[in-house]
């Protein structure tokens, strides 16, 4: 049969390439191709398919026999979805005050999830027991938003890494005051390629709870999952996920799209390759004088400070977001299809910039 014609035009330059988030990536063609096998043919709808039914045992085996897998269309989705189902309708969610379910989700953990949220500033994105005590208090004060759920980010917002030591430090102390932890893990696969650990050894077995699992960032077209680990912590699962909106009907193109990633080690590919591009950004901008990288450069992102009018220059020869504006902190994010030419070309750009 012949491919079907299609009067769809191109719209961009594919050979444009920027820093700004490693959502602005397309699709793996890995994970194209799994899509065009799933395409055809009558499937169940609503997570009763094929696919999903097989994501199941792919899920079990990187995060232990008692995972269940909930596919969404994304990462906020995952991030609601799986708070709402550790959390009581008066129950609080303490989280670092850089935490995207605080700071980029629009409020929809408060708005549409009803949570209440307990940011606590850090120094490097990341939670400790310490930290977490500022906010786990009160349990029995009904004046007080109950601390029922501590959330933690691997790898953080600012790039930062977690140990699983740190982890299970933070669970071991959650699980004493009665809290449970979630994992929002929309850049868990970079996490896991640093540590250079398999997920389970970050998650499961250091006693996490449920997860959001990121696809988009590592390259899927679209689609994250809610993963279940602790069973006993969450109830109404399915419920949660039709009321949030977040049930595909076709789930099957959210599901093979994983599969796809993690069967096998496209996961681990692609987020090492993204890793390794940041590395030599952060190497390239090192050797920049009036630059300061501010962070550990731990996943695939770069955070560095330059003066303003040198970023606002950049910004029109390469995409990239301001993290701190006022402070002038810059975020450059590599992705799985970043190129050491790519990279090698911003950090001339850069010299050029700084020099004028």
């Amino acid at each position: 049969m012949n491919p079907p014609k299609t009067d769809a035009r191109r719209h961009h330059d594919p050979q444009v390439r920027g820093f700004a988030s490693d959502n602005y990536a397309g699709a793996h063609p890995e994970v194209l191709a799994a899509l065009a096998l799933a395409n055809g043919g009558h499937q169940v709808a609503y997570g009763e398919d094929d696919y999903t039914e097989n994501l199941q045992g792919v899920v079990r085996s990187h995060f232990g026999a008692t995972a269940e897998a909930f596919p969404v269309f994304n990462g906020t989705g995952a991030n609601v979805v799986a708070l709402q189902a550790v959390t009581d309708r008066w129950g609080a969610v303490i989280c670092a005050e850089s935490a995207h379910i605080n700071v980029d989700e629009g409020g929809a953990p408060e708005r549409m999830g009803g949570l209440k949220l307990l940011s606590v500033p850090t120094a490097d994105g990341k939670l400790t027991p310490e930290l977490i005590d500022k906010q786990a208090w009160g349990w029995e004060d009904e004046h007080r938003a109950m601390p029922q759920v501590v959330s933690i980010t691997q790898s953080t917002e600012l790039g930062t890494l977690y140990t699983p030591d740190e982890i299970r430090a933070i669970c071991d102390h959650a699980h004493a005051h009665g809290m449970k932890v979630h994992l929002d893990g929309s850049r868990i696969a970079n996490a896991a390629a640093s540590l250079d650990v398999p997920m389970r050894t970050f998650t499961n077995a250091v006693g996490v709870d449920i997860l959001s699992l990121g696809g988009t960032k590592n390259g899927a077209l679209f689609g994250e999952a809610v993963v279940v680990i602790n069973q006993d912590a969450v109830s109404h699962m399915k419920h949660l996920r039709k009321l949030s909106m977040q049930l595909a009907s076709k789930m099957r193109f959210v599901s093979v799209q994983l599969e796809a990633l993690l069967t096998k080690d496209l996961w681990l590919r692609n987020a090492r390759h993204s890793n390794e591009m940041a590395q030599r950004l952060a190497e390239g901008v090192r050797a920049v004088d009036g630059v300061e990288i501010l962070y550990p450069v731990q996943a695939n992102g770069v955070f560095a400070k330059l003066p303003h009018d040198v970023s606002e220059r950049l910004q029109k020869r390469f995409r990239f977001y301001f993290w701190d504006e006022a402070a002038g902190v810059v975020r450059w994010m590599c992705a799985f299809d970043t190129t050491e030419d790519d990279v090698d070309a911003f950090v001339a750009a850069l010299k050029e910039e700084m020099a004028r």
